[in-house]
Order: C-alpha cells, then sequence, then structure tokens
C-alpha cells in the first residue's frame, strides 16, 4: 500500500518527531546530543529552517521549527538523520534499521499555539520523570527562553518575543506559561492523528488545502 504523500504547506511552523526503531536509545552520553545538535545546526543553515524549540530524549527527539520551502522539510529532516546515523554507527556499530518509521510531522498554527508546542515539548523530560523541574534538563530549548541561557540553534519565535519588550519580564512569564502546564496536564498528542495544533478554522482550511487526518495510535510518547 503506497505512503500518504506528507502534507506540507511552504512558510509554515511545524512539530517534527523522529523516534529510535523498536524505541532503542539513540542518544548515550553527552557527546551524542552535543553531535546532533551540531547536525541540526548544518540543516538549519543549509535548509533556511529557523529551530523555535527542540528536546533531545533518549531515544527520540522533538523539534518546532519553521520551514519556508516545501522540499526543505523533508529534505532536511532526512539528511539530519541520516548524519547522526552515519556518526552513530561509526561510534557504536550496529546494522538494520535506525529509526522507527518516517519523521512525524503536523503544522502549528501561530500564536499560542505554538507556544503550547514549545511548552509540550520542553516538558518532556519532566513527564518521563528525568528531572523534577524542565531547568534541570540540559539538552532542550527551555533554559533558552527561561533563563536567558545561550543558544548557537534557537531562533526566538515572535509570539515569545511579544510577551514583554522586557527580556527578564518575558524569561519570567515564560516560566510561568511552562509550570502553568505541569498544573493543568493538558496534551496536544492527539494532534498527531489530525495532522495539525490551532483552532478549527485553520484545520478546515488545512483540509481543504489537501490535509488527510492519520491513525498514528502511537503517538509521540514522552
Amino acid at each position: 500500500m503506497p505512503r500518504i504523500a506528507r502534507f506540507i504547506p511552504e512558510n509554515s511552523c511545524f512539530h517534527i518527531l523522529s523516534r529510535g526503531n523498536n524505541k532503542q536509545t539513540i542518544f548515550f552520553d553527552g557527546d551524542d546530543f552535543t553531535n546532533f545538535l551540531g547536525f541540526l545546526k548544518t540543516c538549519r543553515d543549509r535548509f533556511l529552517w529557523k529551530i523555535y524549540h527542540y528536546v533531545l530524549m533518549g531515544n527520540h527527539y522533538h523539534l518546532i521549527i519553521y520551514n519556508i520551502m516545501k522540499e526543505n522539510l523533508s529534505d532536511g529532516v532526512k539528511l539530519l538523520n541520516l548524519m547522526y546515523v552515519q556518526y552513530f554507527r561509526k561510534r557504536y556499530g550496529g546494522v538494520g534499521h535506525f529509526w522507527q518509521d518516517r519523521f512525524r510531522s503536523f503544522v502549528i498554527q501561530n500564536g499560542k499555539y505554538l507556544l503550547e508546542c514549545g511548552r509540550y515539548t520542553e516538558l518532556n523530560p519532566v513527564k518521563a520523570d528525568l528531572v523534577e523541574k524542565p531547568e534541570d534538563y540540559t539538552w532542550s530549548s527551555y533554559n533558552f527562553y527561561a533563563s536567558g541561557k545561550k543558544s548557537r540553534i534557537i531562533t526566538p519565535s515572535e509570539e515569545y518575543l511579544g510577551l514583554s519588550d522586557n527580556e527578564l519580564t518575558r524569561q519570567k512569564l515564560y516560566r510561568e506559561f511552562v509550570y502553568d502546564a505541569l498544573k493543568e496536564n493538558r496534551r496536544v498528542e492527539r494532534y498527531f492523528r489530525r495532522g495539525y495544533y490551532g483552532d478549527e478554522k485553520i484545520g478546515k482550511e488545512l483540509k481543504i488545502a489537501g490535509l488527510i487526518e492519520r491513525n498514528w495510535k502511537r503517538g509521540p510518547k514522552k
């Protein structure tokens, strides 16, 4: 059965998920995380992405990116995954499939939806009980937004910059925004099935443009 073509509108934000085959570990130590971020920067520059949020977990990763040209999304993620596989095999050896299926993606509406997806991404380590607080996890974009940590990867989103004209106030508001989600226990996983995260109006527009809902039962686990 042929694969459903990936729906990629131009000049749009996407949430990307890629997981190790059979949920195998893909990052073992700091060198693995650091090298992956280097490959991510290479792909960002080559394919003109803006990286808004990310988290690297033990057996998968999440990216929130802004993509300009349609072909750049798939080509960029494929190259990113290939570069990391080559690095991983050279260091650890092994054969066979490395990634589980195709990478997953859904379109994100601007505004609060983009911030909520970024928050979801950065709370993965907390939800997975790897750390108690998001600031305690090294391999995510949280500390860039919450405390001004320097990053060679991240471009701050307009939604984040719009929180306040004052940098310290912006960081405080973002911290509160993220911690509110822990109290609310809101989830966005169901949007991997719908193919978008946004209001009903944008959903209808995307479906008219060609978006097809997919039955991804597994969804993005923590």
